[in-house]
């Protein structure tokens, strides 16, 4: 695979492996009950579907008017990549919105948003991105709004989480263990990865932790191991989601969610795509979320942050 995958967001490499069971042996199933409140309330009050959170916001429910905000600067970013001994590479592809001193992201598939549409958002109100007809602007949009009302800090339920200085390759490694590190799986568990990651998969296999890659796309890993391309068919056989924010661009983060309500599974975001955004649903069938807000690991060599939301933590945007 060489482009970013539909599933994958911007999270960097799609590649894969492997195992669904390890040394033999099939994993005991792991559920995990979610917590009904964070301080006291629900973790996400009123934010129970992504439909919902944003028909809340368009009514000016969880912050100003967003007809009394516009956009300052709309921007794409456009990488490609291929790190010293991987097998293959990746381009990626993501709007921006600014608005004050925040930015909202969404992944698109490279190539297919116009130059018309980004300049069409730049001075646009809010209200009106909100209700655009492209996913992708509406996501960027609404994660722009609430990282303006709610910014990624410990007062609204953030712990920040350090990424050292290093390579594109060694910044991706340390995300990776940052994200894995959010799972409370036992060895021999399997994992639904939605949007495949050299990286976080082999922060998996470190931890003896199997997995199912998912990719819309399908296609091998750079192992040659299938990637699945219905990740409801994969998630049955799971015991925890390990899901791209670009979910939200493409309309399969709510079945996903619903999945883990339902059947009392962790899903653990990593949201480059919506990292204000997937917060809103700690609780609400998502369990914990590796929030990283433009710019990205990979856009700098010098030391980042990425921010943690868990859903058994106090504090949380409500």
């Amino acid at each position: 695979m060489t482009t970013a995958d539909p599933t994958t967001g911007i999270d960097p490499t799609p590649c894969v492996d492997p195992a669904t069971t390890v040394n033999g042996t099939a994993p005991a199933r792991r559920t995990a009950p979610v917590p009904p409140t964070i301080a006291g309330r629900p973790a996400s009050a009123g934010a129970t579907t992504y439909e919902s959170l944003l028909a809340r916001v368009r009514a000016a429910a969880l912050g100003p008017d967003p007809a009394a905000l516009r956009i300052a600067v709309a921007f794409t970013t456009r990488q490609a990549v291929r790190h010293d001994g991987r097998g293959t590479g990746y381009r990626n592809e993501v709007l921006g919105l600014r608005l004050g001193s925040a930015v909202g992201s969404c992944a698109v598939e490279p190539g297919t948003l116009s130059d018309t549409v980004v300049e069409e958002c730049a001075g646009a109100g809010v209200d009106r991105l909100l209700a655009h007809p492209l996913a992708p602007v509406r996501v960027a949009a609404l994660d722009a709004y609430l990282m303006h009302v709610t910014p990624h800090s410990p007062a609204h339920g953030a712990l920040p989480v350090p990424v050292p200085a290093g390579s594109s390759l060694e910044k991706s490694r340390a995300r990776a263990r940052a994200v894995v590190g959010l799972l409370d799986l036992p060895p021999g568990s399997t994992v639904l990865v939605v949007g495949v990651v050299n990286s976080l998969l082999e922060a998996l296999r470190d931890r003896h932790l199997a997995y199912v890659p998912c990719d819309l796309k399908g296609g091998v890993t750079e192992w040659g191991e299938p990637v699945v391309t219905d990740a409801f068919t994969g998630a049955g056989r799971c015991d925890a989601l390990l899901v791209s924010g670009m979910t939200l661009g493409n309309g399969t983060f709510e079945p996903l969610r619903r999945h883990a309500l339902e059947h009392g599974k962790q899903l653990v975001a990593f949201a480059q795509t919506g990292s204000a955004v997937l917060p809103r649903f700690l609780g609400h069938g998502v369990s914990a979320v590796c929030a990283e807000p433009y710019p990205f690991f990979w856009l700098d060599g010098g030391p980042s942050t990425l921010h943690h939301y868990r859903a058994d933590r106090p504090g949380g945007v409500g």
